[in-house]
């Protein structure tokens, strides 16, 4: 392995970032099958980020069905799908290179930007969305949290009472529900947890934003071991984005970043126009030895490295990690 910060912290010589020093299988394969043509954005693919890092990866859409790519206004890569009618299956496998470090680790300077001198660009994650309905919950966060400290300790104790207060529920996930309902309800799935998290962040002018994803199970094992796509948060402090989780509050490590936005509807994996049907739905993210597994084998479990509290890192840090 190469370098060093001095802090324990193993770092790539050239970049000075934590080294991508594991290897994950993510992807996901989705069926959808209508009576007649439909539309359907999909937003699956691994954003191109300096701690993430593709080795391999492979995208298919079925039987010639007509596809369009684009990027949005976050920066996310999309696609335009029109699904035929009948049965369609779109699958997307890859292999990445992820730090072995958790959330946040050796970052610090996370001072709040005032407004008044807040990039451009991140004002418009301060404001209300569709899901993060922030000006609804304005009178809650200041009685609950207006005598923290403005800033990191403030976001972590919004983080910690979301994840005490709010029931953690599989499966039980409605697309109508905003920050403003999932508060009421008291229970939700990771979308509501990251909405609540990311509303009561900008009642206090946080720039914060809804991030989607996959997260292996690296030094953490999960009992339930549901593999599926995951929503958290970034806050913008001290000119950076830093990563929070409500549903664990604890870093955690391998997170590969799909897209980012003001809310779910940024972030959905895919956005249906017309009436299909998405009949099979797997996803798959977890840790394996490098150069073991190639894109397009048979998805095999008996291969995960993770889902326990070990971290087996790669032999080698991958080129260009």
């Amino acid at each position: 392995m190469d370098g060093g910060d001095g802090l324990g912290m193993t770092t790539h010589p050239a970049t000075g970032r934590p080294a991508l020093d594991l290897t994950l299988r993510v992807g996901c394969s989705l069926v959808y099958e209508n009576t007649a043509p439909a539309v359907v954005l999909l937003n699956l693919r691994p954003r191109a980020d300096p701690y993430q890092a593709l080795q391999e990866e492979r995208l298919s859409f079925g039987e010639k069905l007509p596809v369009e790519e684009f990027v949005d206004s976050h920066g996310n890569l999309v696609y335009r799908v029109m699904l035929h009618p009948g049965r369609n299956e779109i699958r997307h496998d890859a292999l990445v290179s992820v730090s072995s470090q958790p959330d946040n680790a050796g970052w610090s300077g996370a001072e709040p930007v005032p407004p008044g001198e807040l990039p451009p660009a991140m004002l418009r994650y301060t404001l209300p969305s569709r899901y993060c309905d922030s000006d609804k919950l304005v009178n809650f966060a200041w009685q609950q949290f207006g005598q923290v400290e403005h800033g990191l300790a403030r976001v972590q104790a919004i983080s910690t009472w979301v994840h005490r207060n709010i029931e953690y529920r599989y499966a039980s996930g409605r697309p109508d529900l905003s920050a403003w309902d999932v508060l009421q309800r008291g229970y939700g799935v990771c979308r509501d947890f990251a909405h609540l998290q990311v509303a009561l962040c900008r009642t206090f002018n946080l720039p914060a934003r809804y991030i989607t994803g996959h997260l292996p199970d690296i030094g953490f094992p999960d009992p339930t071991n549901h593999m599926d796509f995951h929503a958290y948060t970034e806050i913008y402090l001290g000119g950076k984005w830093f990563t929070f989780d409500a549903r664990f509050n604890v870093p955690r490590i391998g997170r590969v970043k799909v897209s980012c936005g003001f809310d779910a509807v940024d972030g959905a994996f895919s956005t249906i126009y017309g009436a299909a049907n998405l009949t099979s739905f797997q996803v798959w993210a977890y840790q394996v030895r490098r150069g073991t597994v190639s894109v397009g084998d048979p998805i095999d479990v008996a291969l995960r490295l993770d889902n326990r509290w070990e971290i087996d890192l790669d032999a080698s840090m991958p080129a260009g990690g």
